[in-house]
């Protein structure tokens, strides 16, 4: 598939996108990912086989537009930082790892296939950023359609997930410091405030402190009826 991308250094980029990988278990804090696997296995979450650990999905998920359709009220968004490697250039950008939960006790990998995983329309040249990757910050923000206003989700830097190069280097896709020309890797998330809940409207940003930008996407999660 093929996905066009505003860049911060080289305009609209078309993209020609030929892998997906989701990587999970991805905290820094090992302590606090233990204890993580640890509350969802008492939720029927089967724990890990190794951290982090990457979920092949297919590039048919991804998606620039403003609304998914999905299974039941049982899904959520996940904020997350996406590198993309176009053969050429290795970019940063901003995704959500829409999640079904109830699938979740039934398989990860199963539940990461099940969801479209949103992406926002811009990407930051990655090498530029490398000095500073730790300071960048996530945030994503929660609305049911009868919520007056945007209820704080999930907040943080970059700092709290692994190292991204480290990341690309243990990723089946890798190839030192750059991936498999065509690949999208998403990269993990954060904690979220309150415990992890459905919501029909998911608001994120990537913002780059250092040079006062930000990237930004929303989108509208459509639940479809479970027909039995």
């Amino acid at each position: 598939m093929e996905l066009t991308f505003e860049t911060d250094t080289d305009g609209p980029r078309r993209i020609a996108i030929d892998n997906l990988v989701v990587a999970g278990w991805t905290a820094r804090d090992r302590a606090a990912l233990e204890h993580h696997i640890a509350e969802l296995a008492e939720h029927g979450v089967p724990a890990p086989s190794q951290v982090p650990l990457y979920y092949r999905v297919s590039v048919d998920l991804l998606t620039g537009d403003d609304a998914i359709q999905v299974l039941g009220p049982d899904s959520s968004g996940e904020v997350e930082p996406v590198l993309v490697d176009d053969g050429t250039t290795l970019w940063l950008g901003l995704g959500s790892d829409h999640t079904d939960r109830k699938l979740e006790a039934h398989g990860v990998a199963i539940s990461k296939q099940a969801c479209a995983k949103p992406l926002a329309g811009a990407l930051w040249r990655f090498d530029d950023l490398r000095d500073r990757l730790d300071t960048l910050e996530l945030s994503a923000w929660i609305r049911d359609d009868d919520a007056e206003g945007w209820t704080l989700y999930q907040e943080g830097t970059l700092g709290a997930i692994r190292p991204l190069g480290e990341l690309i280097e243990a990723s089946p896709l890798g190839q030192g410091a750059r991936m498999a020309p065509g690949t999208v890797m998403m990269c993990g998330t954060l904690g979220a405030q309150g415990g992890v809940r459905p919501a029909r409207q998911f608001r994120m940003e990537l913002r780059d402190p250092a040079r006062e930008r930000a990237m930004t996407h929303s989108y509208t999660a459509d639940w479809l009826p479970v027909i039995a």
